[in-house]
């Protein structure tokens, strides 16, 4: 006879990793379109009011923080919802506290 909790901590790591993985490419996207969003408005600025390179150059500086503080932002979101595991029973037929990633 199985196990029915055999492979659960290899399941936990598949969604571990998928979680980071998600995490990751929200961050990625967010920052890229950031980004393309700060060089289209200054070169659109720049064409304007015909000052080039200023406001590109200062709309790309000025999103490197904005970029930071969305990306933190982005991922106290999900860690937030990463719920600690209810515990696991061992053979001896004690508890043990158990969270995602938790390899101890």
């Amino acid at each position: 006879m199985s196990q029915p909790n055999a492979d659960e901590p290899s399941r936990r790591q598949k969604i571990l990793n998928l979680t980071l993985a998600s995490v990751t490419a929200q961050v990625g996207c967010v920052t890229l379109v950031i980004v393309l969003a700060a060089v289209f408005a200054g070169i659109w600025l720049d064409n304007r009011f015909e000052t080039r390179p200023w406001f590109t150059v200062g709309l790309l500086v000025v999103s490197i923080p904005i970029s930071l503080a969305i990306m933190f932002w982005i991922v106290r979101l999900a860690v937030s919802k990463i719920k600690p595991g209810s515990g696991i029973s061992n053979k001896s037929g004690k508890k043990e506290e158990t969270g995602l990633g938790n390899n101890a």
